[in-house]
């Protein structure tokens, strides 16, 4: 198979390649939710009930899409964000995602239930790098944890904080469909233990910043960046862990003005276009998390469909920051932004109209 550019020029040609090659299994685990999947529906619901204020007649001629972040300066302000079992999609997995983001110039999150393992994905990355753990043991393995992210060249260390019980995800649940990762996992209850006190000693215990993920209240960002935690990462796991919950963006404004510029702020959640990173930027994020729009990419053309997808989504910003008249992130604030009707009834794929029905 060649990888010919005329073959993706629009992200929804991305799906529909995926969808043809994975299982309907793993198709399912890709685009569900956990019980109704109401709150992967918010996530898109709170984005799409945003609108667009642009500004006319400023000189939009060079605009600059790029940021820095802990750092590192990259093409854009992505995260391709950890996923559990990546190498269900594509058998490179998480060293597949590495080698994407590094060539294209983004960050990559990589899971801890993702092969292959740190070590050869920080081999296979040329990119910055963050490792996230679910916790399965006490402080030495946390320790044991981040010492290995350390020697195979992470850059920052993410703990997920918003899976202290596994959710019910209905679509797996209904056809007997586990992942092998759960099956085989032990300790949860290490997780289900991890509070704030684990949090207070592992910034006094290491020097590697230190990003909490599934942040979903102001209270909890602000305790947080009270214990020196340097990234926020507002997210509800995709819809994916609490159902009834908020939409991300929804939740973001609170969270960036509890946090007030202290730390990093990041969101994921149905972000899919590249108008839904403008607004997210807006409402004040430093940067934005892809989960199943990279996933798409990956499980159609490796990790070329990765960066070709990466390419289409650019166009998409650079073309909406121009027509919004801005030319930088550092233009851009909540002026630009007012609640609009919504349009379309939201779902995973609701971003993509054009696919039709079946999806």
């Amino acid at each position: 198979m060649t990888n010919d550019v005329n073959d993706f020029q629009t992200l929804h040609e991305f799906v529909k390649v995926a969808k043809m090659r994975l299982s309907p299994n793993a198709w399912d685990y890709l685009v569900g939710g956990t019980e109704t999947e109401t709150t992967l529906r918010r996530n898109r619901l709170a984005i799409d009930a945003l609108g667009f204020k642009p500004r006319v007649l400023r000189d939009v001629s060079n605009v600059d899409p790029t940021t820095e972040l802990f750092g590192h300066k990259v093409r854009l302000p992505l995260i391709l964000a950890p996923v559990g079992s990546v190498e269900t999609f594509e058998e490179g997995g998480g060293a597949s995602v590495a080698k994407a983001a590094g060539e294209f110039g983004i960050w990559m999150m990589l899971s801890s239930v993702c092969n292959p393992g740190p070590v050869a994905v920080g081999k296979a990355g040329t990119g910055p790098k963050i490792f996230q753990l679910y916790v399965r043991g006490d402080d030495a393995f946390v320790d044991n944890s981040v010492h290995t992210a350390i020697e195979s060249g992470f850059d920052v260390f993410c703990i997920t904080v918003d899976t202290a019980h596994y959710s019910r995800r209905e679509r797996d649940i209904a056809k007997r469909y586990v992942k092998s990762w759960r099956t085989a996992a032990t300790g949860h209850n290490w997780q289900a233990a991890f509070n704030w006190d684990n949090v207070a000693r592992f910034k006094r215990v290491h020097r590697i910043p230190l990003i909490l993920k599934g942040i979903g209240t102001a209270e909890d960002a602000a305790k947080a960046v009270e214990l020196g935690v340097d990234g926020i990462y507002v997210s509800n796991h995709g819809g994916r862990q609490l159902d009834q919950g908020r939409g991300s963006l929804a939740v973001l404004p609170e969270v960036v003005d509890a946090v007030k510029g202290r730390a990093k702020v990041i969101v994921d959640g149905s972000f899919l276009r590249g108008t839904d990173v403008i607004k997210a930027m807006a409402t004040g994020a430093d940067a934005v998390g892809l989960g199943r729009l990279y996933l798409y990419g990956l499980a159609a053309r490796g990790p070329w469909g990765v960066i070709r997808l990466l390419e289409i989504l650019e166009n998409e910003i650079v073309t909406s920051m121009g027509l919004l008249g801005v030319s930088s992130w550092k233009e851009l604030d909540r002026s630009y932004l007012d609640a609009a009707p919504v349009v379309t009834q939201p779902h995973a794929l609701s971003a993509f109209p054009l696919l039709g029905e079946g999806y």
